[in-house]
């Protein structure tokens, strides 16, 4: 029973994070909101510019919980650059924490406010964050032929006009590479051989509509692009089988010991521009993931495994860049919940936030 009652604590160690992080969405929502209310006459860069250190905030305190609070060790390999830059940032996509992953890179280079992703159509639908997403910049987009380029163009050059800092994230393999559903890995495998690419092992063939239209719309906005490879320390069983990476839920229960991080910065100037000739260039650079994965899981001196090949960094975050923002939030949150008038305030933002964002991105992309 005591065992029982143990490993039921232990399980129960997301619980804080995630009250925290869904509890703060309220506040966080209507100091936004008030802040896109006042500055409706103003020009667009002044909305841009607090929007951006408002996301800082919101975003700071959720890597509070993902670095400090799981304690995880953060191994950079590769050029990072210390300046912030108008970049697009590509990484194989494995599972919910990748998303954060950006944000840990993003926050060493102080462009925290400047993250905004290329997110699947259906994530539009969560509530208060889906609306949100859309309005800090965020692109949601369909699947293969349901694609929309000219509503993505569009948006991309909306912020381009504006000066909007550009952190645009993307995944191209479009869905999760999961070992557990090996269906999808194997329909990628075939469909790479029917057209004549290098089959993939570690990660899946990768689809080229969005990248290109990123890049092609922002070419002369961008200072390069971030080709990132994401491997999750311990997600491999007793046989030497690839399993599962971590969920957030897992990872804030602190059963990622490493997380490593290989960047490779790529001059606009090195990407060819049409598209069948990008789509070429980006399964390379997946084959180049694939060739680090295989490294980092298979490699056959044990030594070599759990790591990138070259030389890594260390890169623990400084708790004066999260909990600031942790106190803040909390803070206000609680206040808002200490009054009667606060408690109903705090139900009718998630009740009517999230039936307004609904309705927004039902006729709004």
């Amino acid at each position: 029973m005591l065992l029982s009652l143990v490993l039921h604590t232990y399980s129960m160690r997301y619980v804080l994070p995630a009250a925290v992080m869904m509890g703060t969405a309220p506040t966080y929502v209507l100091a936004w909101g008030a802040w896109r209310l006042l500055s409706a006459v103003l020009p667009a860069r002044f909305y841009r510019e607090v929007d951006d250190r408002l996301y800082t905030i919101y975003q700071s305190m959720v890597l509070f919980f993902f670095e400090n609070y799981t304690g995880v060790q953060v191994i950079i390999y590769g050029d990072l650059p210390k300046n912030k830059e108008n970049v697009i940032y590509l990484s194989n996509h494995q599972c919910t924490v990748d998303w954060i992953i950006a944000d840990m890179l993003a926050i060493r280079q102080n462009a925290l406010g400047h993250v905004r992703y290329v997110l699947k159509d259906g994530l539009k639908w969560l509530p208060l964050y889906g609306w949100y997403f859309s309005q800090h910049g965020g692109v949601y987009v369909k699947r293969s032929a349901k694609f929309n380029e000219k509503e993505m163009r569009e948006k991309l050059r909306a912020q381009t006009k504006t000066d909007t800092p550009m952190y645009l994230v993307i995944f191209p393999e479009g869905t999760r590479y999961n070992p557990e559903i090996p269906k999808v890995i194997a329909d990628s495998q075939s469909f790479a051989e029917k057209e004549g690419l290098a089959i993939l092992k570690h990660v899946l063939t990768p689809r080229v509509k969005a990248t290109h239209v990123a890049i092609d719309t922002m070419k002369d906005y961008l200072d390069a692009v971030y080709d990132v490879t994401v491997a999750y320390e311990g997600t491999v069983d007793h046989k030497g089988q690839r399993k599962l990476a971590p969920s957030m839920t897992e990872f804030l229960c602190k059963e990622c010991p490493r997380v490593h991080i290989f960047i490779d910065r790529i001059e606009l100037k090195d990407i060819p521009e049409e598209q069948i000739y990008m789509r070429r260039w980006l399964h390379e650079r997946f084959e180049i993931k694939d060739k680090l994965l295989i490294e980092f899981y298979d490699a056959k001196d044990s030594k070599r495994r759990n790591k990138f090949p070259g030389k890594s960094v260390h890169s623990k975050l400084s708790l004066k860049k999260t909990l600031p923002s942790l106190l803040f939030l909390g803070g206000l949150t609680a206040s808002m919940l200490l009054t009667e008038s606060g408690r109903k305030l705090y139900v009718k933002t998630w009740i009517y936030g999230t039936l307004i964002g609904c309705l927004w991105v039902s006729i709004k992309p």
